[in-house]
């Protein structure tokens, strides 16, 4: 019997510029991961997608990134623990008020983007965050990247933990993801991509780049709600996944 979690960074329009089809995509996850405003979304798109999450029964994640709408959130900025602390706290706090709004409980938290992969690998960053979790709700379930620096910092604190795996990313040798910049990134063949995932939840295995298998733990399984693609895809992995006898299920026993 295996049961893994489906989630999909949403809420990451800002004014009149849309991204993604998110209300299509909630119909098909079990968690969501709303941009609190700094490297995506505003206060309007925020409450909304917290709105359409908790209508459908879609487990409410908090999804805070570093201070760059420009960048959208995926270039490193060097700050202290401190500050990520604070901004960490900033995040939770505002999406928060709109679930309470909504009458929704807020399920975890999930760093986005180059905060996330920072915190994959750095020990301070990753004990910033987790703090920063534990301080505001000790509740809360810290997402981290499968057995990275961040899932470790969350567990010291006492927090729940869940152990994410990406659908369309590509794996390097020690198990952090290839970076953006790389031309092999992202895997764009679905086909590729779903059995990439099979073989994460039912093996526990994953190949990476230099065709080395590494092992890891999935819990979790994040697809990219702002790839033109998205909707297509998440279709064909839920299906895909129910029909390999794999039950959909929210990190918080939601779904």
């Amino acid at each position: 019997m295996y049961t893994v979690d489906l989630n999909s960074d949403l809420g990451e329009s800002f004014g009149a510029f849309k991204v993604g089809q998110d209300e299509k995509v909630l119909e098909l996850v079990t968690s969501a991961n709303i941009a609190c405003g700094y490297h995506a979304g505003d206060h309007n798109v925020m409450a909304e997608t917290v709105r359409m999450a908790a209508e459908k029964g879609v487990g409410i994640g908090a999804h805070p990134g570093f201070p760059d709408l420009i960048g959208f959130g995926r270039r490193k900025i060097q700050t202290t623990p401190k500050d990520i602390y604070n901004f960490v706290v900033y995040q939770i706090s505002a999406l928060n008020g709109f679930c309470q709004i909504h009458n929704a409980k807020m399920q975890h938290v999930k760093p986005h983007g180059a905060l996330f992969n920072m915190a994959s690998v750095d020990q301070s960053i990753s004990e910033a965050i987790a703090e920063a979790v534990y301080d505001s709700h000790p509740s809360l379930i810290l997402f981290g990247l499968s057995g990275s620096e961040l899932v470790k910092a969350g567990k010291k604190l006492g927090l729940k933990t869940a152990n994410e795996v990406f659908a369309d990313r590509t794996y390097q040798p020690d198990g952090t993801l290839t970076a953006r910049t790389e031309a092999n990134a992202m895997i764009h063949d679905v086909d590729e991509a779903v059995a990439q995932v099979i073989g994460m939840v039912k093996d526990r295995k994953c190949t990476a780049v230099d065709g080395s298998v590494i092992e890891l733990q999935a819990d979790t399984i994040c697809v990219h709600g702002d790839e033109p693609s998205a909707l297509a895809f998440v279709q064909k992995l839920r299906t895909t996944l129910t029909d390999e006898g794999v039950t959909l299920k929210a990190v918080g026993g939601r779904g």
